[in-house]
């Protein structure tokens, strides 16, 4: 019979060295496997989690609503005569500073659950150390939304506030009037050719910081910003937002506002927004009015509205309302449209009027 020799690959180790370095090997593989599943299970629960905190954070976008309320037995009247004079005709619900909207059927949907509503129509006067109540000599003023938007922040697209814009009802007509003869010395009206220029002229970033320094220091219109948040803040951080909003236009143009009282008003701003939390779904107001003082309104919930203070110098106003409205890089680049689209239905009709519908 023949004798079999085995190959070297099934020859059992024949030296300690040997054994050692085959036992290495062995329990380095197994290390390496073993790093495998802790990495593997790692990126698994950080999966996981991004997904539980994106589903958590970010609320899907509802359908795209409209500034009418055209099935509510109040708005009847409006919609059978399309043009409405300003400061006439007050049969629609208004919603006074601190009041719960559910309470409100005049309202326009946000697009996010956690604030879903915000009112068509609101109340307010600047009254210092009051809460805003109308008295005999000096009644509550209304306010006509402009539009509405989200601001996000990050790539994940987070929900931050939902913030509109506001004007006097019965300062719409400066407003018509500024922005119409801003496109024809002579106008009453545009026609479509000249409200597609001025839109235009509005979303472009240079052009439109120059159109809204021109409203905003000519016209004299009382307006407001309704700002509230989807999710937990305080004032520090709010504080710091806005602060970095006025020195950038500061860079930007330091001729004007180079000088030591501007740097005396910033800090003024610093002060309205102190200490203390901005739970959600709570209203801060941002009023200028028709001299451009700027004054700061907060209702927590439990004390009603509170006056945070003012600042007089109308840069500061300006500058915030330019941080909504115009530039590069705005707070919310949905509220702008909405802000835009909205004038579009004012500009349009006659000096003196406003339209029974606004869409956003």
């Amino acid at each position: 019979m023949a004798n079999f020799t085995p190959s070297p690959i099934h020859q059992e180790p024949t030296s300690t060295e040997e054994i050692k370095r085959l036992r290495e090997a062995a329990e380095e593989r197994r290390q390496y496997y073993k790093r495998r599943s802790i990495y593997n299970g790692i990126g698994f629960v950080a999966g996981m989690v991004a997904i539980w905190v994106i589903a958590t954070s970010v609320d899907l976008p509802q359908k795209p609503a409209k500034l009418d309320s055209s099935t509510d037995k109040y708005h009847d009247a409006r919609l059978n005569d399309p043009l409405v004079t300003v400061g006439k005709e007050r049969k629609v619900v208004v919603q006074k500073l601190g009041e719960d909207a559910e309470d409100n059927t005049h309202t326009v949907e946000t697009g996010t659950s956690t604030v879903p509503t915000f009112p068509r129509l609101l109340e307010f006067d600047d009254v210092k150390g009051g809460e805003g109540e109308a008295t005999p000599e000096l009644p509550v003023t209304e306010y006509q939304l402009m539009g509405l938007g989200i601001r996000t922040v990050s790539f994940l697209g987070i929900q931050v506030y939902v913030v509109g814009m506001y004007c006097a009802t019965d300062d719409i007509a400066k407003l018509q009037q500024t922005l119409i003869r801003k496109m024809d010395p002579i106008a009453t009206t545009l026609v479509a050719g000249e409200k597609e220029s001025l839109k235009a002229k509005l979303l472009d970033p240079e052009v439109g910081e120059e159109v809204w320094n021109h409203v905003l220091t000519t016209a004299g219109v009382r307006t407001l910003f309704r700002i509230v948040p989807v999710r937990d803040t305080d004032f520090g951080h709010m504080r710091d937002a806005y602060v970095r909003a006025v020195t950038s236009q500061a860079r930007k143009n330091p001729e004007e506002f180079g000088d030591d009282k501007f740097g005396k008003s910033v800090n003024e701003l610093k002060a309205l927004f102190g200490k203390g939390s901005v739970p959600k779904r709570k209203e801060l107001i941002l009023a200028r009015n028709e001299n451009g003082v700027l004054a700061a309104w907060f209702d927590d919930g439990k004390l009603g509205p509170q006056r945070l203070g003012e600042v007089g110098d109308e840069r500061i106003s300006r500058a915030l309302w330019l941080h909504y409205l115009a530039g590069k890089h705005v707070a919310s680049e949905a509220a702008r449209n909405s802000i835009v689209d909205g004038i579009m239905e004012f500009v349009e009709r006659p000096i003196g009027t406003v339209a029974a519908q606004v869409h956003v």
